[in-house]
């Protein structure tokens, strides 16, 4: 095998393809990235049996062939590599990489070891890169990150027709987000559950796409199968099994109090008061007239207070939030101006954007810690 390409071109689609390699590999030959040489140019392969992934870049194909190599030692290489054009040729069990007056020589895996990549499902649509990255990201911060709760660490994906919903929760905070998409075919209606490390950095990877790919197989305990693919870059990840929360009955139907506050001013409050807030101790906030107070310690330990103009309509209202969970919300908004929904003090409170644009399209539901005293 032998093939020459510009070095920025290898190192980008090495970095993208071995970004799913497992950190600690159940076998040898899964840290290995499959390099595959064609007249057609080259495909970089990575598979774990959970997630795979693929890059398709043009190359200049001297002489075709495959080989098997670390992953993680190749896009080390890539990267560090001067600007100029790579060589890359493999003899026997030896891949020698040559750029400029630079020159490595790494050990092949063995290719016949290596497992057949899962083959992509049938498009079942498509939606824009960019607002595939924005939802997710969206959603991904209220996803569980307890490994014994395999559920909880997923993103449920609801397909009704020309909609998606995407739900995640960690029993303390609950994050929805719709979008619209353009289905292949009408009236679609069908969810899965797909784990949210893995959908958060694909479509974070793939946000610069027009247009996005996304593929939905068999939903069946243990086979179902989501596929994601954009300018020749494809991933496919395993569908968690389990039945997540019925979220929708968590989100109240009606509010006491609606609070409006500028959502930059509410960030930056909320972090220096946090500064006194112990491991696990809370944030009060107190929502009266046209003011939100907010204070954090007490007795004898430091305390902070602080004071922000509001907008409130409904009953006084005094509430307390783990502040890093309160912070995860507001950065995930992408609004000016934040709407904080209540029912009572010891309710869930839902946080949405205020702003004409985003009328109920992202909500975030987040469980007050229980005051005492």
């Amino acid at each position: 095998m032998k093939f020459r390409l510009e070095r920025d071109v290898l190192a980008d689609a090495v970095a993208w393809a071995a970004r799913t390699l497992p950190s600690r590999p159940s076998m040898p030959m899964l840290a290995g990235l499959l390099v595959e040489a064609a007249p057609g140019g080259l495909t970089l392969s990575s598979f774990d049996y959970e997630v795979s992934g693929r890059v398709a870049v043009p190359a200049d194909v001297e002489e075709p062939g495959t080989v098997l190599v670390s992953g993680r030692l190749l896009a080390d290489i890539a990267r560090a590599l001067p600007a100029a054009p790579v060589t890359l040729s493999s003899e026997g069990s030896r891949v020698e990489v040559t750029c400029g007056r630079s020159s490595f020589t790494l050990p092949t895996l063995p290719v016949e070891d290596y497992p057949a990549l899962p083959d992509m499902p049938g498009s079942s649509g498509t939606v824009p890169g960019g607002l595939l990255a924005a939802a997710v990201g969206q959603v991904a911060v209220a996803a569980g990150r307890d490994d014994t709760l395999p559920t909880l660490t997923g993103i449920r994906v609801e397909i009704a027709d020309s909609t998606i919903t995407l739900a995640a929760t960690d029993r303390y905070r609950l994050a929805v987000r719709e979008l619209a998409w353009s289905p292949e075919n009408p009236g679609m209606d069908t969810a899965a559950l797909v784990p949210a490390r893995t959908l958060a950095d694909t479509a974070k990877s793939l946000g610069h796409c027009d247009v996005v790919h996304l593929a939905l197989s068999s939903t069946g305990a243990g086979d179902g199968l989501m596929g994601f693919e954009g300018d020749g870059r494809r991933t496919t990840t395993r569908l968690l099994d389990g039945e997540f929360p019925k979220y929708r009955a968590l989100l109240p139907s009606e509010s006491a109090t609606v609070a409006s506050v500028d959502t930059a001013a509410l960030v930056e409050a909320v972090k220096r008061v946090a500064l006194v807030a112990e491991r696990n101790t809370p944030v009060r906030l107190t929502f009266e007239g046209g003011q939100l107070d907010l204070r954090a310690g007490a007795g004898d330990e430091a305390q902070a207070t602080e004071s922000l103009e509001c907008e409130v309509d409904g009953d006084a209202i005094e509430i307390a939030f783990n502040p890093q969970y309160l912070l995860d919300g507001l950065g995930a908004l992408d609004d000016a101006t934040t709407r904080l929904s209540f029912t009572t003090a010891t309710r869930p409170a839902v946080l949405t954007g205020a702003g004409a644009e985003t009328p109920s399209t992202y909500r975030y539901l987040l469980m007050p810690v229980r005051l005492s005293g």
